[in-house]
């Protein structure tokens, strides 16, 4: 069949269906549904058998490269558009419904008639090798013969000169001098990238002119591109790592991440340039092959929108989870006093989530309207979470999403420095204790103290009025809901560790929003402010909303999603719900009240297990989910899973204290 094919490209002398030709000729390379491996060994198996074969497709192939242009393709075909993440996305979703036409000028209108979208993941699993040899038998770096202003040597020094003032334009964008002023003046690293890169394509071009070749000029040229290439990264760096501090648009991180891969496409392209001039034909090949690998892969997946919006939801992540890392770090002890103090926060936190329970309880025996009644329990809860905070009390299910950022950046630390990575295991594993213990402190805090509180709100209520606070059948109901045994309890609390995911990365938003916006400078710009609190009262005001603003507009958020997931419920028919360890013990405590301890202890261990265990499924859905967005926005693939957890269990078998306990006093 591939002979075959081969055969008929040869023969078709006036290339009427040249295109079509080579189209069939890539299907038959394609994996049949039975099988998973490509038939490139057996097109290379033919083209070794026939030189002449292998002649003909050369040529025609390069005859294609003659009547179409080549630069869109080598200067754009995957890297990020510059008109936004809507307008991509509104290009992706038409194109799917409505594919572009073959305007017959265009390299990339060629490539998009010979690939089908799902080529993109064979591709992949291909093997460079078998390209490159397929490159070579081919004589593929021919093209450096053909010298007409449409051949692809020609395309690819005008492709080398627009990507290389892309990136000088791209680091003058409004959003990087913000972030590094410094880059206007005439040393920024960009600027010097682009006229390296246009010395080296004006040096190769009188090069070929005068049919004189300098080969150590072109190396040190291309030496002197990846050192400016290497500095412009280090750049990028250097503008990242301040954006943490002074915050950073989504428009920014997008544009970095695409600056990124222009350096990259135009280190590729001077590469290959200087290689076809030095006649390297060697690195000229393998060059080729992985070029053609990736534009083919890019090409294939140019109207791919869920991958599109998968990429771009794991930056908007990464801006998120760095700033909610750096706020999980607060909730992570280290020496004993720090637990201690922690303990007291978390009791502090127990006894107000009594309160809100309770405001919780006469809200529903209020009679209110559906909405009404909704909307009262979102204020209730996230308000409540908003004085918790305040008052410097903690709530142990809030930490999860917070400290996973944090073990996820270690991790990414970790996962950056190649050597001796097993050892630097060990300050991870510390790490993982040090948030372990502190969790199992604020639960401890929370749940000792809520359901003794809730009690003796329940007697006071009983004395006062001679009547208890809720009726048995309320009681009952409140157990029931709790109890481990119904199937929908530990459900119910998993969607609650959803919401206190979704609350952890709220409040990063709002952490890299006040950054961002500069909204304490502003604020403390209010003269009318200054008037009425004196300059020094509002700066501490500002100040306090630099470093809380995050915290608190996570916390008030929180409160209308688990106080919505309910009404939300209601209102799509379906059954959602939430369930909270530190609420659901103080409901466990008026109920028991209510009921005058009257029941059977079965129920009691049930309905017990039941509030624990609902505080397992909190804190481990969100754990989960924020380290999963954490690790995938930081482009992490830990390697090293079996060796970390090896390294925890040693540590758990050795020291079972570090997990459970504070450091004892002195260490």
């Amino acid at each position: 069949m591939l002979k075959y094919l081969l055969e008929s490209i040869v023969e078709d002398k006036k290339n009427s269906n040249q295109l079509s030709l080579l189209a069939q000729l890539f299907a038959a390379l394609r994996p049949t549904s039975g099988d998973t491996s490509s038939q490139l060994p057996a097109l290379i198996a033919v083209l070794q058998e026939n030189p002449g074969l292998a002649a003909g497709l050369r040529d025609s192939i390069l005859q294609l490269f003659g009547e179409r242009h080549a630069v869109l393709l080598l200067a754009t075909s995957g890297i990020y558009p510059a008109t936004g993440v809507l307008s991509e996305s509104l290009r992706r979703f038409s194109h799917k419904l409505l594919p572009e036409t073959d305007e017959g000028t265009q390299l990339k209108d060629a490539l998009r008639e010979i690939l089908h979208a799902n080529d993109a993941k064979w591709l992949v699993e291909t093997d460079v090798r078998d390209w490159q040899q397929i490159i070579h038998l081919l004589d593929f770096c021919a093209i450096s013969r053909h010298e007409n202003k449409t051949s692809l040597f020609a395309d690819t020094l005008e492709a080398l000169r627009v990507v290389a003032h892309r990136i000088a334009a791209a680091g003058l964008e409004p959003e990087m001098l913000r972030i590094d002023p410094s880059l206007e003046n005439h040393g920024s690293p960009f600027s010097g990238v682009c006229q390296e890169a246009l010395d080296l394509a004006k040096s190769i071009e009188m090069q070929f002119g005068s049919k004189t070749y300098h080969v150590e000029t072109l190396k040190m040229d291309i030496a002197q591109i990846e050192v400016l290439v290497e500095q412009a990264r280090a750049t990028i760096a250097k503008i990242r790592k301040r954006a943490q501090q002074q915050g950073a648009s989504f428009q920014l991180t997008f544009h970095l991440r695409r600056l990124l891969q222009h350096l990259d496409r135009l280190s590729t392209l001077g590469k290959l340039v200087a290689s076809i001039a030095q006649r390297e034909q060697s690195q000229c090949e393998a060059q080729i092959a992985q070029l053609w690998k990736d534009l083919a892969v890019a090409e294939c997946q140019q109207n791919n929108l869920r991958q599109f919006w998968r990429q771009n939801a794991e930056l908007v992540a990464l801006r998120v989870t760095e700033n909610a890392g750096r706020s999980g770090e607060h909730y992570i002890t280290e020496t004993r006093r720090d637990y201690f103090a922690m303990l007291r926060a978390a009791a502090g936190g127990g006894l107000a989530v009594a309160l809100v329970a309770a405001i919780k309880i006469n809200i529903a025996s209020r009679g209110l309207a559906p909405l009404a009644e909704v909307l009262a329990n979102c204020l209730n809860y996230g308000l409540g979470f908003v004085l918790i905070h305040l008052l410097h009390f903690a709530v142990a299910t809030k930490q999860p999403a917070m400290t996973a950022n944090a073990i996820a950046a270690a991790i990414g630390e970790i996962q950056d420095n190649p050597r001796e990575r097993r050892r630097d295991l060990e300050p991870l594993v510390d790490l993982i204790a040090r948030t372990i213990r502190t969790q199992l402190a604020a639960i401890v805090g929370n749940i000792g103290l809520a359901i003794p509180v809730a009690m003796l709100i329940a007697y006071c209520v009983l004395q006062m009025s001679g009547s208890h606070f809720i009726n048995p059948d309320k009681a009952k109901h409140l157990l029931q809901d709790i109890d481990i045994l119904k199937p929908s309890t530990l459900v119910f609390g998993g969607v609650a560790g959803i919401c206190l995911f979704l609350a952890g990365l709220i409040a990063g938003y709002y952490d890299n929003l006040c950054s961002y916006s500069r909204i304490p400078e502003r604020l403390f710009r209010l003269k009318w402010a200054q008037r009425w609190f004196g300059v020094p009262r509002w700066q501490r005001c500002c100040d306090y909303i630099r470093n809380n603003l995050g915290v608190l507009a996570g916390n008030f958020f929180l409160g209308f999603l688990l106080g919505g997931a309910s009404g939300l419920g209601a209102l799509l028919g379906l059954p959602l719900d939430v369930r909270h360890t530190t609420l659901s013990s103080a409901m466990w405590g008026y109920s028991l009240f209510a009921l005058d301890f009257h029941l059977s202890w079965q129920l009691i261990v049930t309905t017990a297990l039941g509030f624990l265990g609902i505080g397992m499924m909190n804190l481990a859905v969100s754990f989960y989910l924020a380290l999963s967005v954490a690790l995938r926005a930081r482009n992490v693939d830990f390697t090293q899973r079996i060796h970390l957890l090896n390294a925890i269990a040693r540590r758990f078998l050795r020291a079972p204290r570090d997990f459970l306990l504070p450091p004892k006093a002195g260490k």
